[in-house]
């Protein structure tokens, strides 16, 4: 499933690279897709986006809106485990699986694409103020508090710290395998209750979700920059040999309800 890094850089900002400062002179919207449309008719999608300019695209964790010039709802964009947008010229360059397809005025079209149709496509009057926007925590990128409030946090949650990191309430768009990457960075257990850590380990647990979340934007979320020492490399399929690229022995358990891959001889 797609987490910040990738929302961020292959959503975000692909769409701000085509679409920011454009009108939309009209727009295309399958009329199957009711799964994926959620508020509003296909016809109704296309008809409150139809002549007005994009003048922001935002992100808050995994949830991306729009701010569009005039009177209207702003559009929501959330990929799920396939979702994607996709930029092409002609018709005839659609790409399989298209929901809904923005052409803009320069003549570029720009779409949508799910093929296991878990993304979801919302209208909203007021974003920030309405679901599934009003429900989340801080960004835990672009809006990470300081340590005085992880300081001020933690101590009041009895949960597992990865299960608090996963918790998109408290702060949105960790996933599972940065909040393994930070546990393991932080040199810290992830079924460890968060009220138990230290003033030393919220300080260093900050910081590495600061760090990885920082790096990997910075690298387009291609994997093949992060480095081999990182858990992400190695964390994979479960495999009962895994060794990190220090050469420590990854063990696998569940946290919070999720495949949990963590370092034993470091994380305490």
């Amino acid at each position: 499933m797609p987490e910040l890094p990738e929302v961020e850089c292959w959503g975000r900002r692909v769409a701000e690279k085509h679409c920011l400062g454009r009108t939309i002179r009209s727009v295309y919207a399958k009329s199957d897709e009711r799964s994926v449309i959620e508020g509003g008719s296909p016809r109704k999608v296309a008809a409150t986006r139809k002549g007005r300019k994009v003048e922001a695209c935002h992100r808050r964790g995994k949830q991306m809106w729009w701010t569009l010039s005039g009177d209207g709802p702003s559009p929501l964009w959330h990929f799920g485990m396939t979702g994607a947008f996709r930029s092409y010229e002609k018709v005839a360059d659609r790409p399989k699986f298209l929901k809904v397809e923005l052409t803009l005025d320069n003549g570029r079209r720009f779409g949508v694409v799910d093929p296991r149709r878990f993304g979801r496509i919302r209208l909203a009057d007021d974003p920030l103020n309405e679901p599934p926007l009003s429900e989340l925590g801080p960004d835990a990128h672009q809006e990470l508090p300081n340590l005085a409030w992880f300081k001020a946090q933690l101590p009041k949650r009895k949960t597992a710290i990865k299960a608090l990191l996963l918790n998109q309430s408290f702060l949105a768009g960790v996933g599972n395998w940065i909040a393994d990457e930070v546990c393991y960075q932080s040199r810290i257990a992830p079924q460890r209750p968060a009220q138990d850590l230290s003033a030393d380990e919220i300080k260093r647990l900050r910081a590495k979700l600061k760090h990885i979340l920082q790096k990997a934007c910075d690298w387009e979320a291609d994997y093949t920059h992060f480095p081999q020492t990182w858990l992400f490399h190695h964390r994979w399929g479960k495999n009962e040999d895994a060794l990190t690229g220090r050469g420590e022995e990854i063990a696998f358990d569940t946290v919070g309800g999720r495949t949990t891959a963590w370092v034993p001889k470091v994380q305490r």
